[in-house]
């Protein structure tokens, strides 16, 4: 199977309808680098706001520019990526206690995604870990994870309302 369709199929065991979007794809641009990624974030947030379930809170909504969306965005390490991945795919963003996944299917799907960028994969979240901070990327309650090898990249998108 070529590397992006093992991406995708990853990718789409993470999702969660109404709940987790998933983007797995190969940058068309040379040397793409993070305002490639955000402008595929952006992509993807203008897609969670024409979902229909989201329509009505997010009526009005215009997803951040691509420099905002940059400037929301805090390194995650490669160490981190498949637990973190696992998280933002499985917990509940509103109720912490109820999952969408299983968390052994979501860990073996993060492992796979982790894996398929490389070790040299860059990723991204709109979390500060420092402080326990989220840089919203919508009006509602968001959880981003994005990650690229320079050639493909994916990301997760958890969204919720209170």
């Amino acid at each position: 199977m070529e590397p992006l369709a093992e991406l995708e199929a990853s990718m789409a065991e993470l999702s969660t309808p109404m709940r987790v979007y998933v983007e797995a794809g190969r940058f068309t641009e040379p040397e793409p680098d993070l305002p490639e990624l955000a402008t595929r974030i952006r992509g993807l947030l203008a897609a969670v706001a024409a979902d229909e379930p989201w329509r009505r809170f997010l009526s009005g909504y215009t997803p951040p520019s691509v420099p905002e969306i940059c400037a929301a965005l805090e390194p995650v390490e490669a160490h981190d990526a498949a637990s973190f991945l696992t998280r933002v795919a499985t917990v509940d963003l509103v109720w912490p206690s109820h999952l969408h996944l299983p968390a052994e299917v979501a860990a073996r799907a993060a492992d796979q995604v982790v894996s398929l960028l490389g070790p040299e994969a860059g990723w991204w979240t709109n979390h500060d870990a420092d402080c326990g901070a989220v840089n919203g990327l919508t009006p509602l309650f968001d959880s981003l994870l994005a990650g690229t090898n320079g050639e493909h990249f994916t990301l997760t998108l958890h969204i919720a309302d209170d």
